[in-house]
């Protein structure tokens, strides 16, 4: 698999709030994409810590970042997506608009958290996908941690505050076969 993965922010900052974004480099060498709408939203001042890493990353060559030009057919699916989507359809954020728009449009995978908002596009636009919790399994597969290096990162992470659907990794593991 050498499909790039698209990040939007969640997914992204779940790694970046517990210092762990070089598991992203070693899992995935040469394929994290951050799209321009979630460096902007990682540029926040109140969190320049966040945007800090990022950059490193990008220095590194371990992620890149990429726009979404206009007059292309991810910049109308994009707008579509935070301005006017499909009846029945709601409006989300420009992070996880930028990330699915790119996604799709450049055969991607999509690396997002936020399913409640994002599952009716997954499905529609028959998108891969991964969480946080399937890039720790991944990982783990992988050798890259192990269980109990799993577990503390989930513990880390929750205690920044992201959303992981389950109270350890190990629940997680044994929920998600």
């Amino acid at each position: 698999m050498t499909e790039p993965l698209f990040f939007d922010t969640d997914c992204l900052s779940a790694f970046l709030w517990v210092n762990n974004q070089s598991l992203l480099a070693q899992l995935y060498p040469g394929r994290v994409v951050i799209p321009a709408e979630v460096y902007a939203e990682l540029s926040n001042p109140a969190i320049p810590h966040l945007k800090a890493k990022v950059d490193i990353m990008v220095a590194c060559g371990d992620a890149r970042i990429e726009s979404i030009m206009t007059e292309t057919e991810e910049y109308r699916l994009y707008r579509k997506l935070v301005a006017n989507p499909d009846p029945g359809h709601a409006i989300i954020g420009r992070g996880e608009a930028a990330a699915i728009a790119l996604a799709k449009e450049r055969n991607g995978i999509l690396a997002s958290n936020n399913l409640k908002d994002i599952s009716v596009y997954i499905n529609e636009f028959g998108l891969q996908h991964r969480t946080t919790g399937e890039i720790l399994k991944e990982a783990l597969k992988a050798g890259i941690i192990t269980e109990v290096d799993g577990n503390q990162l989930w513990q880390d992470m929750l205690k920044k505050r992201r959303k992981l659907g389950y109270p350890t990794f190990s629940d997680y593991l044994k929920n998600n076969i």
